[in-house]
């Protein structure tokens, strides 16, 4: 087997250090050490991705889950982790292996010998199932946003926006009352908080609801075209990354 290409996201310092002798030890060498979320994803953008990821649940600015909501991840990846037999359920149902911390090293060899055999066949990580598990159960869905017109606070119902946008470094939602407005937030904050049942980010520019989508179109052979309910925008474009993602999602 060619060499295994090893990546260790671990927000501990001395323990991803301690993980990554281990593994050289063991004959495989380690490309890089990240810490945070930010530092992962940003990474992933500029570098081809690895056979295999060591990745621990919480990180300096988050759980690592939030890596996957923007990027395609297709490494294998073992966790290394804290967690009680709980949380474990939810990695045995994803069939991805785990290793509890401090890494003993005989797990590590039986984890590595077992990826081998996963290698060209492991399964896709249903992370949002994860994520649901280590988060102690159903996540609290923002219901309700709040913007400021002129001197007063407007209460905003999240199921009447029809979509969110970015124009002009602002973010904006767009309401089934044919209304504009300005948000606090970002689209990188708000699609963290909304229920993904319902709001799909389809582009860096645009985070639609799915009850308001009146038709799709093929805008060309890689991207669609959505025209929305109620909203008057032109172009709404699901980019040519997410085309697969938005299919899979409409179910």
């Amino acid at each position: 087997m060619e060499e295994i290409r090893i990546l260790i996201i671990e927000d501990e310092k001395p323990a991803a250090r301690s993980l990554s002798r281990k593994l050289e030890g063991l004959g495989y060498p380690v490309m890089d050490m990240l810490h945070s979320v930010k530092q992962a994803k940003q990474w992933f953008t500029e570098n081809k991705h690895p056979d295999l990821i060591f990745l621990d649940i919480q990180l300096s600015d988050g759980l690592s889950f939030e890596i996957f909501e923007d990027i395609e991840i297709k490494s294998a990846i073992i966790f290394t982790t804290a967690y009680d037999d709980y949380a474990i359920k939810a990695f045995k149902l994803n069939s991805i292996d785990y290793l509890l911390k401090p890494v003993d090293e005989e797990e590590l060899v039986f984890a590595l010998e077992k990826f081998k055999e996963w290698h060209t066949q492991r399964p896709a990580l249903d992370y949002q199932q994860l994520k649901t598990f280590l988060t102690g159960g159903e996540t609290n869905y923002r219901e309700r946003l709040s913007t400021k017109v002129g001197q007063n606070i407007k209460i905003l119902t999240v199921k009447d926006i029809v979509c969110f946008f970015s124009e002009n470094k602002g973010t904006y939602a767009y309401t089934a009352a044919n209304d504009t407005n300005l948000l606090d937030q970002t689209l990188e904050e708000l699609e963290n908080t909304l229920d993904p049942h319902t709001f799909f980010r389809i582009s860096r520019r645009y985070i639609i609801n799915i009850h308001c989508i009146k038709q799709i179109h093929v805008h060309s052979t890689s991207r669609l075209r959505i025209q929305l309910q109620h909203y008057p925008g032109t172009e709404v474009i699901v980019s040519r990354e997410r085309v697969g993602d938005f299919k899979k999602w409409l179910g």
